[in-house]
């Protein structure tokens, strides 16, 4: 057997208390699977690295059950069918899935999303924009927040995987945007490629005062990504009857992000709607969605950055930190 058969996989061994290290992992080469009856070999390309992931290794289940100990880790993948034994996927098919972190895995046909690539996009946005993310930020904005033309959205995390559509996604509704991001060139991309109607940088701006400076009318939308001092910040400025889309808590992912009792009160005192979504609510919108977010792109009405990393499996903990630290540059994806 070839080097190049062998199949790298990390497994979770310990679980992290704040940022997940090597020292959590155990990394193991095992043959290549073979693929059994009604089952495809698929060869993992590109792991995608959300926020969450770090959720996924605490013993408390999320949305995910609890990645168990000693098991390769959890991950959502674009591969492609390298071996079938079913009708319904061809050999060369691109597929998502959860393929986890390792460089091939055997599964069923229907726990994959097969992908249609368009000739003039690049095949990786379809693990990103054209995918789940896309998905999250369509239903969020147009099923939880509904914004009417002329009303005020604010958007945390605001160029990130997730965060970046919803502010444009907001836009094309008629909504006056405002996102909040770190760094001076997120902020500067999401104004001058994104369109949105301002950006505030939370590492270097007075985030209260810029909201007083750019919403005095209030707001009447949130896009909630961070939660923490930020979210205080957000809520304490609700109008009446606020819509506020609760996609995640980014801030309390390795420890932190304790919420204000005196700016939750605002919710009640706004008479403010908070709802909490995941996207697995809405993959029955999948077919429909998609297809719409895929004109967008291809109009240039959506604007997107994917970072590939590469390094294979063991860049992950890096572009973890990455999102941690807002060192990342867009969505980021790591080349196995």
């Amino acid at each position: 057997m070839s080097m190049g058969d062998l199949n790298e996989q990390w497994r979770l061994i310990a679980r992290p208390d704040e940022e997940a290290s090597a020292e959590h992992f155990e990394v193991k080469q095992s043959e290549k699977p073979v693929p059994g009856e009604n089952e495809v070999l698929v060869k993992n390309l590109y792991l995608f690295i959300p926020p969450s992931m770090r959720l996924w290794m605490n013993e408390k289940e999320s949305y995910f059950p609890a990645q168990q100990l000693g098991e390769v880790m959890m991950g959502i993948t674009l591969g492609v069918v390298e071996e079938s034994n079913s009708s319904d996927l061809e050999v060369g098919t691109y597929v998502n899935g959860m393929g986890g972190w390792q460089n091939w895995f055997v599964t069923q046909p229907d726990q994959l999303q097969p992908v249609s690539p368009h000739p003039d996009i690049p095949i990786e946005t379809y693990r990103t924009v054209l995918d789940v993310q896309g998905l999250t930020a369509y239903q969020g904005i147009t099923e939880v927040c509904k914004p009417q033309t002329g009303e005020t959205l604010v958007v945390t995390a605001a160029a990130g995987s997730v965060g970046s559509l919803a502010c444009q996604i907001g836009k094309i509704m008629g909504a006056k945007v405002i996102g909040i991001a770190g760094g001076s060139e997120k902020c500067d991309w999401l104004t001058s490629e994104c369109g949105i109607d301002a950006a505030i940088d939370y590492k270097s701006e007075n985030v209260s005062e810029r909201l007083d400076q750019l919403v005095p009318e209030g707001i009447d939308m949130i896009y909630e990504n961070v939660g923490g001092p930020i979210m205080d910040s957000l809520l304490d400025r609700i109008n009446d009857h606020a819509r506020i889309a609760l996609c995640g808590l980014i801030s309390s992912y390795n420890g932190g992000g304790v919420q204000s009792t005196a700016s939750l009160n605002q919710i009640v005192i706004k008479t403010a709607r908070i709802e909490g979504f995941l996207v697995r609510d809405y993959m029955h919108e999948y077919e429909r969605v998609i297809p719409i977010l895929q004109d967008w792109v291809l109009s240039n009405k959506l604007k997107y950055k994917v970072e590939v990393i590469e390094g294979g499996i063991s860049a992950t903990l890096g572009a973890m930190s990455n999102i941690f630290h807002g060192r990342n540059k867009g969505v980021q994806l790591v080349r196995f």
